[in-house]
């Protein structure tokens, strides 16, 4: 850790760049919104998982701690509809993408949350909030049992979004079966036929809504008042300006310190969108390429920009990898003193220190990998340490932490066999002794066509596949 720095954090709140100043020293409280498990998770639920990933380990290796809340969302309409259509129980549905949810995160080593509060798990709490609101006169019981936040008593609404009241006005529309006084407000409570999911409360049997299950996970696990809430910038209107709204007029005073919102992922410079043909899940991508390579594609660029994934990215990426691996290949850094605050643990801290820029971070990576290379032959000893740094570094952002022969020799898109692999260079080997030249050629061609990269040194051929 490095003392006596600042860390800047884009604030989606005020739109500027703000110091991080903890509500209690040395301690972040800090409440992502999840998934709604009614699916699998999709890449925009892969980059906004991976970028508070990055957030929160960058804050530990800083020194704070950090507790971290992510939610899953296993109540809601399109939970219900879909298990509707399976004809299944909606826990069965949402405990089996649950299960989904949590293997692709550990194949894209994303680290779980602190706390996973889950929305059924915290009927009692949002039962609590919604009564306060009623107590407050900002939320109403309608005649059909639902109960609605009345947006025009938080003159406040549209702050973060900076949205007009007014011009939600013109916009907005009332739904079929709805009570509403105002076609803005929206839902806390909606009640429920005899025989659907639902809960009794103090208006009837019925659910939450959406946006009320994360105020009250949110300051059931950190408090009324934290310091970052972050989520897709897709969420920030409606569901985080509502959840403001809630929850300031539920406590009386500021919900969260900073906002903080990841950028949208893109596919072929397009939104990804089912009806667009271009929607992928995080498992259908991991199915051919290797899950590091998507993680690095998906910290490669800053975390508010938007990401484009494309083969041709998803290439680049490989090889940006593989030039990083490279670099720590046949370097033992078990045991190494580690060198601290060195040039370039500055340089990667001073770039993650402004908004946890990740894509001049690894820049600086580079920079190490390519002194490590000048180093290797002259000074084994500083290449060693210089390693340990790029491993250590690399940590932080989720990446370089597999033996680099292991990486550069495996692949989910190289159907090859290893041991096939060995015994045709070691044939190669011979052949090259016996100086058969013709037969070393032929070996080499079949190692080309199998993607194998043969590299030769007086210590002997090393191998690795080319993406």
């Amino acid at each position: 850790m490095l003392k006596n720095a600042e860390i800047k954090i884009y604030n989606t709140f005020t739109q500027r760049k703000e110091v991080l100043q903890p509500i209690e020293p040395g301690r972040i409280r800090i409440y992502v919104c999840g998934i709604t498990t009614y699916d699998y998770s999709h890449l925009g639920h892969g980059r906004m998982l991976v970028a508070f990933d990055v957030v929160v380990r960058y804050l530990r290796a800083r020194g704070f701690e950090v507790t971290y809340v992510r939610n899953i969302t296993d109540i809601d309409d399109k939970i219900l509809n879909r298990a509707r259509e399976n004809g299944e129980l909606f826990s069965d549905l949402t405990a089996r993408f649950i299960d989904a949810m949590h293997e692709d995160e550990q194949a894209l080593a994303i680290l779980p949350p602190d706390i996973e509060p889950r929305a059924t798990e915290h009927i009692s709490e949002i039962i609590a909030m919604i009564e306060k609101l009623i107590e407050n006169e900002n939320a109403y019981r309608a005649g059909n049992g639902d109960v609605y936040f009345e947006v025009e008593s938080f003159p406040a609404y549209g702050k973060l979004s900076r949205k007009n009241l007014e011009d939600l006005l013109a916009g907005a529309r009332v739904e079929v079966g709805e009570l509403k006084r105002d076609p803005r407000d929206f839902a806390l409570w909606k009640a429920a036929a005899d025989g659907e999911v639902g809960w009794d409360s103090p208006w009837g049997y019925g659910r939450p809504g959406w946006h009320i299950e994360c105020s009250a996970m949110s300051t059931n696990c950190l408090g009324e008042h934290f310091d970052i809430h972050g989520g897709g910038s897709d969420l920030m209107f409606p569901h985080h300006e509502n959840e403001i709204a809630q929850s300031e007029a539920a406590s009386g005073h500021k919900f969260a310190n900073i906002w903080m919102h990841n950028g949208p992922l893109r596919v072929d410079d397009e939104k990804m969108s089912k009806s667009l043909g271009n929607f992928f899940t995080v498992r259908e991508v991991l199915k051919n390429y290797d899950a590091e390579v998507v993680r690095y594609l998906l910290v490669a660029s800053h975390y508010r920009s938007p990401i484009n994934y494309s083969e041709h990215n998803l290439k680049q990426a490989a090889a940006s990898l593989e030039r990083l691996y490279s670099a720590l290949k046949d370097i033992d850094t078990s045991g190494v003193k580690s060198l601290v605050n060195g040039r370039f643990e500055k340089a990667f801290y001073a770039a993650m220190d402004d908004d946890f820029n990740t894509a001049e971070g690894i820049k600086v990576l580079f920079d190490l990998a390519r002194e490590i290379n000048r180093r290797k032959s002259d000074d084994p000893e500083q290449a060693s340490q210089l390693a340990e740094l790029l491993v250590r570094l690399g940590d932080i952002l989720g990446i370089l932490q597999a033996p680099p022969e292991q990486f550069l020799q495996g692949s989910v898109q190289a159907d090859v066999d290893p041991e096939y692999i060995e015994s045709l260079i070691k044939q190669r080997q011979q052949a090259r002794a016996d100086k058969d030249w013709g037969r070393a050629d032929a070996i080499r061609d079949e190692l080309t066509r199998l993607n194998v990269v043969v590299e030769d040194s007086p210590e002997g051929s090393t191998w690795r596949i080319e993406r």
